[in-house]
């Protein structure tokens, strides 16, 4: 074959590869669009030195009080729901106290406390173990208002932020969870196989001046707010209730507190 005939042959192919590689190039731009989007702050967007959240226990009765909230964040968030618990993927869950506080369960605990399901999350940590064991910087501390983050295109599936993190707050999707998803929100990344996910504080939301979604269907259960203005209600709720958080003295500084 001479050479004239060769070259044709491969610029020809080349051209069929990218023919057949730019849908996944742009699946993948827009992938990224909606990830970083949620990094991106408008006009409108609410600002704090540290974000925190103040949960107060005390007005939940039950287990199934805590499920319109789970389901509003798991539906705008585009989390799965898949049957073999192995698999789950969780970024706000119920857990009973003696799980949720290991450290704090005494022996003669309440009844009432003991049977209450509380709700967790991500605590958004000051000083994230998570972030210090990340190699790829998939997950990071936003130094604008402390939210721990996750760039999902980063993340290279080693789960050594799952082995650092004390809370259980992340997950791992060990199968494609685009299947399981009922409702596809397409204003929020899908995952993929092979990367972890977690809570992030409606970070997009607040982007565009709208509080988490969790805590607006809370109807006043929950509270957000900077936890370093003194006169923020997080604060106020801080100092005139008997707040406590998920193994405290471990040092991260968890940026989610309990009334109880």
């Amino acid at each position: 074959m001479d050479s004239s005939r060769r070259r044709v042959l491969q610029l020809l192919g080349l051209s069929a590869l990218g023919l057949t590689t730019k849908p996944i190039r742009d699946a993948f731009a827009q992938e990224e669009e909606q990830v970083q989007a949620q990094f991106k702050k408008g006009e409108n967007a609410l600002t704090a030195q540290q974000w925190a959240m103040v949960i107060n226990t005390r007005a939940f009765e039950s287990e199934g009080d805590l499920e319109p909230l789970i389901e509003a964040c798991h539906k705008i968030h585009n989390v799965p729901k898949l049957e073999n618990k192995n698999h789950e993927i969780k970024w706000i869950w119920p857990e009973p106290y003696h799980n949720a506080f290991p450290l704090k369960a005494g022996r003669f605990l309440s009844e009432e406390v003991e049977h209450r399901s509380f709700l967790v999350l991500c605590n958004h940590c000051e000083n994230p173990s998570c972030v210090r064991a990340c190699p790829t910087k998939a997950t990071f501390k936003r130094e604008s208002d402390g939210i721990v983050l996750m760039d999902f295109h980063r993340c290279i599936g080693c789960r050594f932020c799952m082995a650092a993190c004390p809370f259980g707050a992340r997950s791992f999707n060990f199968r494609d969870p685009r299947p399981f998803i009922r409702e596809t929100n397409k204003q929020f990344p899908t995952r993929m196989k092979g990367v972890v996910e977690k809570c992030n504080f409606c970070a997009e939301r607040l982007a565009v001046g709208q509080m988490p979604a969790c805590v607006e269907a809370s109807e006043g259960k929950l509270t957000f707010g900077d936890l370093y203005d003194p006169e923020s209600e997080v604060r106020e709720l801080i100092r005139t209730n008997y707040t406590i958080r998920r193994k405290q003295m471990l040092g991260t500084e968890p940026s989610v507190y309990y009334i109880v």
